[in-house]
């Protein structure tokens, strides 16, 4: 089977990595020339509003997906008419605006900050009135790793923030001071039937996640898998999501979703009987999904900018690392390590060896 992916970064490479045992081939559309997926498979180089080179992979490919919410749903739209893509363009414009998804959330009853739609800078005076300080202004479409965003703490840093971002369409949000964040990763096939990960917890700096550790049994579990459950039958979605959530007064306060493999899902790949990027090819092509099940103790670090000396990586014991091959640079992804082990000691004793490394 031979499968189009939008985008062709770090996430397009796992999933071609997943695939490959699976008897499957990939062609990923993405346009920069550098596109590190392109070592796992052919590269059409276009922008993602091109479509005559859409429409030459939708002649190349079964189906299609994508990697990041920041591929334009209308791209998603102008494919679905030649060939499947999983998941669809309704999904994706609820996840990759702001707004959409927060209106989402408050439809399913799905607990949310307050908050309110900016498209001025008067907007937003008013809306500091009613939302209040301190507060956090987000672009709608198009941040990701604490770009597009800024925490507002006082009247003064209010003046001209609608600015600064841009003058695009955004959303207040109140800040809300949480105890902990943490993600669920789930899973929907063509059938229906859903599966999700264990709760995970993350840790982030500078807006970029670091640290992500799968817990066992967490008592939010189930509250987290019913608020993934709902927005998955409501859009009828169909492959991986994952849930960002924020952790308030024993309870949780929904953050945003991902329409795709995320990031603190990659523990999967060695630390779970299927990895998030298996069970995303195998819902899309409609074959049975796989055990969500943990492998032990895992705990799972970004390498940002640059990747430590591989030597000491691989001195620690059951550690296994994930170059992306992509050129260091400040704040950029460029690889990561899953650490795993039997004990909850031992893992501990493993991530300080390989956070000693950073």
């Amino acid at each position: 089977m031979k499968i189009g992916v939008i985008g062709g970064g770090q996430l397009g490479r796992m999933l071609a990595l997943a695939g490959s045992p699976l008897g499957m081939q990939f062609i990923f559309l993405d346009p920069a020339a550098d596109a590190c997926a392109a070592a796992l498979g052919a590269h059409i180089c276009a922008d993602y509003n091109d479509h005559e080179h859409l429409r030459q992979l939708a002649d190349q490919v079964d189906l299609v997906t994508f990697e990041f919410e920041n591929v334009p749903a209308e791209t998603v739209a102008f494919l679905s008419q030649y060939v499947p893509v999983f998941p669809g363009a309704g999904a994706l414009r609820i996840a990759r605006d702001r707004l959409n998804e927060k209106t989402l959330f408050q439809k399913l009853n799905i607990p949310v900050a307050p908050f309110a739609a900016i498209d001025s800078q008067q907007d937003l005076d008013t809306a500091i009135g009613t939302i209040g300080l301190p507060a956090v202004l987000k672009t709608r479409t198009l941040g990701y790793d604490g770009k597009g965003q800024k925490v507002l703490h006082s009247v003064g840093e209010v003046k001209g923030a609608f600015a600064e971002l841009g003058s695009v369409p955004c959303i207040l949000e109140t800040f809300v001071n949480f105890t902990g964040e943490v993600s669920l990763v789930a899973v929907r096939a063509r059938s229906g039937e859903i599966r999700a990960y264990p709760l995970v917890h993350n840790v982030h700096e500078k807006g970029i996640l670091r640290l992500s550790v799968p817990g066992d049994n967490h008592p939010l579990q189930k509250a987290a898998e019913a608020c993934v459950s709902s927005v998955l039958e409501h859009l009828d979605y169909v492959g991986v999501l994952a849930f960002e959530f924020f952790e308030v007064d024993g309870g949780l306060r929904a953050n945003e979703i991902a329409p795709r493999v995320h990031n603190s899902g990659h523990w999967t790949i060695e630390g779970a009987e299927c990895s998030q990027f298996e069970n995303h090819l195998r819902a899309i092509t409609g074959l049975p999904l796989g055990s969500t099940a943990r492998l032990g103790e895992s705990a799972m670090v970004n390498f940002i900018g640059s990747v430590p000396a591989i030597e000491q990586l691989l001195l620690i014991e059951d550690c296994h690392l994930h170059h992306y091959g992509k050129a260091f640079k400040d704040g950029r992804k460029v690889g990561h390590a899953t650490i795993r082990s039997l004990s909850k000691e031992r893992l501990q004793q493993q991530l300080k060896l390989l956070q000693s490394l950073i």
